[in-house]
């Protein structure tokens, strides 16, 4: 089987190569688009909203990329089946996988929205094994390919009212690390981005504007480095120094305490 070379050049590896990129109307979806235009890729954008994808799609196709449009609702789960068939199934050979779309809740479990909780495990879980599912079998055979799974600095540790948010991501960040083994065989590079607090939407939709504190990342620099780490083929990337430190440090502390201390700083206020 077809090994990478750890030592071949980087340079321009991704020009040219179609790219999905889920969740692409907002944040760092938009930058990760952007961030790939800008080394050559071929967009393909799927979100949501028409209108946001139809407007990054004319700013990115002005600089001289090839852009494809697929307006999905990841909630419905006929959607991942609907991306490949526009795709893949249409005759374009889908060689980057970007699953970054993602929900998020806020507050008390037993007095949030079900359907957003459970949304999140539909979205941020089910709908990026299943894309992952259509996608990967192609570059497989094609022996060559790049899977990023948009993971949080909240899958390192229980997060108390985002619990389910951050259950979402450990199980992305933990599928990205065991696919990454899997596929290695195969010449397909498989990263988990763990940002932390990032310019974007998430903070509005989420309910949790109280985590907007501190240093927030410009959601550019996290694409630009989100990228780089699935170019290199490193399999975990967490973009934020201040995630980088608390993930370290979490390795050494119990469960327990600190579930406790992060409890006492996102309690909601009554």
């Amino acid at each position: 089987m077809l090994q990478y070379d750890a030592g071949m050049s980087n340079a321009g590896v991704l020009a040219g190569k179609w790219a999905v990129v889920t969740g692409a109307s907002a944040g760092i979806g938009v930058a990760l688009a952007r961030e790939l235009a800008r080394r050559g890729a071929k967009l393909i954008l799927t979100a949501r909203r028409r209108e946001r994808l139809e407007a990054l799609a004319a700013e990115l196709t002005a600089q001289g990329t090839e852009v494809r449009i697929v307006t999905a609702d990841l909630l419905d789960p006929a959607a991942p089946q609907a991306i490949f068939d526009a795709t893949e199934g249409a005759g374009l050979a889908v060689e980057i996988l970007i699953n970054n779309a993602g929900l998020g809740q806020y507050g008390y479990l037993y007095k949030s929205d079900a359907a957003q909780e459970l949304g999140q495990i539909r979205v941020n879980c089910e709908a990026a094994v299943a894309l992952a599912r259509l996608f990967v079998p192609r570059m497989v055979e094609r022996r060559r390919g790049w899977l990023m799974m948009v993971a949080s600095t909240a899958s390192f540790q229980p997060v108390p009212f985002l619990s389910t948010y951050a259950a979402t991501k450990a199980f992305d960040r933990f599928f990205a690390l065991g696919l990454a083994e899997e596929v290695a065989p195969f010449g397909i590079r498989v990263t988990a981005l763990c940002p932390g607090p990032t310019e974007s939407e998430f903070f509005e939709v989420a309910g949790a504007s109280q985590f907007r504190s501190g240093r927030i990342q410009a959601a550019d620099e996290v694409a630009r480095v989100g990228i780089d780490a699935l170019v290199r083929g490193k399999r975990t990337i967490v973009s934020h120094f201040g995630g980088r430190l608390s993930a370290f440090a979490v390795r050494f502390l119990p469960t327990g305490l600190i579930t406790a201390m992060v409890a006492r700083v996102a309690r909601p206020k009554e």
